[in-house]
Parts: C-alpha cells; sequence; structure tokens
C-alpha cells in the first residue's frame, strides 16, 4: 500500500465554548467533563489510538490549558502514587498517553467553525490524509468507528465522511448527505446540505463528528466565502471537494451519546456506568431500586 496514504494524525477541534454546559465549563474545557471517570477527550484520544493513529492534533482556544495538562506528565501524581505504593492508579495515569503517541496543540483565536478550526491544523498536517474528531460525540462500539472509517479509507483512498440513519424531523440539527450506496454501508457522495428542513433533506443519512479527510480539503476550506457569523463550514468545503474528487459516506455501527447536550451527557452517563466494571453491579442495584419508586410517584 502507498504509504503516503496511511492515516497517523487526528485533529481534535476543541475551541468551543460549551456554553450549553455552564457553568461548569466557564474555567474548565467541556471536553474535560467526565464521563464516570474519564474526561470525553480521553475517550476520543483512545478511539484515534485504536485505529492506528499516533500524532494527536488539538486545535485549541483560551482556557483549555486543562487537555494539555491531562495529556502531560504529572509529576506531582505519578510521585505521590508511587510514595504510596499504588500500582494500579500509578499505571492508570500513565497509560493516558502511550509513549508512542505525541500531542501537539495549535490555538484557534477565534471560534469561526468547524472548518476554520481544521484549517488551523494545516502546518501540522501537511500532505497527509488526517482523522477529524469531535469529542462530543461520544461512540461506542465493538470496533472503535474511528478505526471502521479507517479500513473503508484504506479500501478506496478517499475521504469519508460518518454518517448514521436520523429521523428526518430532526434533519435540522444535522449536515444531510446525498448519493448513492455503493456497497453496504459506503455511499459515494453526490452532495451534502447543512441543517436542511425536513421537507428538503436529501436523505435520512445525517453527518457525525467523524471524518477521515485528503489534504486537498485544506485548498477547498481556505476558498470558501465566510457563511454566518463568519465562519467556515466543513461541510460546504466537502461539497465543494466531492466536485472534484471522490468522497464518501460511511454508515458505522455503534450507538453515539451526543454529549454536547444536558440530555444525551446525562444517558452516556448512565449507560457507561453501567459498563463500568468498578460500579456497574452496584449502580445497576441503585437504579432498579430507585426507579420504579420515583416512577410510580411521577405517575400518581
Amino acid at each position: 500500500m502507498h504509504t503516503m496514504l496511511k492515516v497517523t494524525k487526528a485533529v481534535f477541534p476543541v475551541a468551543g465554548l460549551g456554553t450549553r454546559f455552564l457553568p461548569a465549563t466557564k474555567a474548565s474545557p467541556k471536553e474535560m467533563l467526565p464521563i464516570v471517570d474519564k474526561p470525553l477527550i480521553q475517550y476520543a484520544v483512545e478511539e484515534a489510538i485504536a485505529a492506528g493513529i499516533t500524532e494527536m492534533i488539538f486545535v485549541t482556544g483560551r482556557s483549555k490549558r486543562a487537555i494539555e495538562d491531562h495529556f502531560d506528565k504529572s509529576y506531582e501524581i505519578e510521585a505521590e502514587l508511587e510514595a504510596r505504593g499504588k500500582e494500579q492508579l500509578l499505571e492508570l495515569v500513565r497509560s493516558i498517553k502511550p509513549s508512542n503517541v505525541d500531542c501537539f496543540y495549535v490555538r484557534q483565536a477565534e471560534a469561526l467553525g468547524l472548518g476554520h478550526a481544521v484549517l488551523c491544523a494545516e502546518k501540522l498536517v501537511g500532505e497527509s490524509p488526517f482523522a477529524v474528531i469531535l469529542a462530543d460525540d461520544l461512540l461506542h462500539s465493538e470496533q472503535p468507528v474511528m478505526k471502521q472509517l479507517v479500513d473503508v479509507f484504506n479500501h478506496y483512498h478517499s475521504s469519508v465522511v460518518g454518517v448514521e440513519t436520523i429521523a428526518r424531523e430532526t434533519s435540522r440539527s444535522y449536515g444531510v448527505v446525498d448519493g448513492k450506496e455503493w456497497e453496504e454501508d459506503v455511499i459515494k457522495l453526490s452532495g451534502i446540505v447543512e441543517k436542511p428542513a425536513p421537507e428538503k433533506a436529501p436523505s435520512n443519512l445525517g453527518v457525525v463528528g467523524r471524518y477521515v479527510l485528503m489534504p486537498t480539503i485544506f485548498r477547498h476550506i481556505r476558498a470558501l466565502k465566510p457563511g454566518a457569523g463568519g465562519e467556515l463550514q466543513l461541510t460546504d468545503a466537502l461539497e465543494s471537494l466531492l466536485t472534484e474528487e471522490q468522497v464518501l459516506a460511511y454508515r458505522y455501527f455503534g450507538t453515539r451519546f451526543d454529549c454536547g447536550s444536558k440530555l444525551g451527557y446525562l444517558k452516556a452517563t448512565v449507560e457507561f456506568a453501567l459498563r463500568h466494571p468498578e460500579v456497574r453491579a452496584e449502580f445497576e442495584d441503585y437504579l432498579q431500586s430507585y426507579l420504579p419508586m420515583h416512577l410510580t410517584a411521577a405517575a400518581a
């Protein structure tokens, strides 16, 4: 296989303000919100690592130092755990960033849209294909979703956009794709529309926060005319890219939790707690005793 086409870099746009989670996000980034005991951004990085990605590029903004600190070595914590003989916790802290993984940080001075955030990483990405992962979309699946996308990319050597089946009435919350199914779950795109009205939506497949992109996307982002609020939208750049080269959508296998919303975040917390080896059994007992009592009371 052509070595240049190996996906080894992932871009994490983490400069958003997270206003839906104020005041929790006033001084700490929303990507550091924990699901049980791990911040969202760590789930995203682990998904990238599982896909063979070794260079993590974080596009950060103000008050995002916590992300850099999280993936950095913490001498104080490690020394303390070592002194107390807490081997398992020490191993846990050290495994946050495996030694073969490198982290890079670039600032997005103004929040000018997802396309602009991706463009901020251009110098670090260079001429390689790269992944884009939005930590807000927490995905659970047997085979990590980014690994699924990279496999599709390795087969077709063209940009791949992760999509899921959506209810038509929710189309205004998504970029919706148009195209024809080539093989099961792989769609060759002929168009992509940002937040269409249900009756205008070209399909019931909505884009989620997972992409593998060819570096040619940067030229298309730069050519965009800024949209609403001066923003450069990645969807518009993809729409432009697919007029010049093949772009695919891939219907991934897995469950998505929209952790950019309070409800999605709470659902993820419950689901992941029920899978967590340490608290699973007791938490399930708690829910089973709590719910019948409170649901009966609510019904009355």
